[in-house]
């Protein structure tokens, strides 16, 4: 039997109406696929008891990437760059993280899954790389760019789970966000940093499988390193 893997949603505009539509990019799911999981979309909406229930069926979770997380969770003020607020979404992707954790549930943070990873476990977020940091290198490149497009490197920690997955102390990432976090959440490890010292990627130590990555290796499957974070995230799940 396939590991059951879990992907988070967002809400999106159809052509009739405001956000009545549950979206996720395809590469989220053929990643899984091809990592050898069976993907399940998890719908936004459902209440506490319905989402118990799909946690304890699914065996693994991707945190997928997307909008800005509501602002007055991070008690911040909202900086003019931020958007594709979602309550709903917030609430849903912080509890099942804070789940995962107490429970040894393997799951990999991408982009905004990764900073949700850090605010669930008590960590805090730049509202805007590149006004509130020093020297920022561009982090933001969409829109247009091609979402493989290598930005820039990423030096690994030595140890870790991220090491061990990626087989090499730099790697070549994308890079589609403007916001990253500030100060990682406590018991967690900073695995990744970028030149400019941007942290890109965190993991729960002793958790079965607990990684967040800033990039997007969903985008970079013809690569064999990006492939093994999906790969392993299934292995452990199963």
């Amino acid at each position: 039997m396939k590991p059951l893997i879990g992907i988070t949603t967002h809400r999106r505009d159809s052509d009739e109406g405001k956000r009545d539509v549950f979206g996720l990019m395809i590469p989220y799911v053929e990643s899984v696929r091809r990592g050898g999981g069976l993907p399940v979309m998890i719908p936004l909406g459902l209440d506490e008891t319905e989402l118990r229930e799909l946690f304890a069926r699914l065996d693994g979770f991707v945190f997928s990437g997307g909008g800005d997380i509501d602002p007055d969770l991070l008690n911040i003020e909202a900086h003019p760059t931020m958007y594709g607020f979602d309550s709903d979404r917030d609430r849903i992707e912080l509890t099942l993280i804070r789940w995962a954790v107490n429970e040894d549930k393997p799951f990999l943070g991408i982009c905004r899954g990764t900073q949700v990873m850090n605010v669930a476990l008590g960590g805090a977020l730049y509202g805007d790389i590149a006004s509130q940091t020093p020297a920022p290198l561009k982090h933001d490149y969409f829109p247009g760019y091609p979402r493989n497009h290598l930005a820039h490197p990423v030096a690994i920690g030595e140890d870790t789970t991220l090491s061990r997955i990626i087989g090499k102390p730099i790697a070549e990432v994308n890079s589609l966000h403007h916001q990253s976090i500030r100060e990682a959440a406590p018991g967690v490890d900073i695995v990744a940093r970028a030149p400019d010292g941007i942290i890109e990627a965190i993991e729960v130590p002793g958790h079965r499988f607990a990684l967040g990555v800033q990039w997007h290796p969903e985008w970079l499957q013809d690569r064999s390193e990006m492939r093994g974070l999906f790969a392993e995230l299934v292995k452990a799940a199963r």
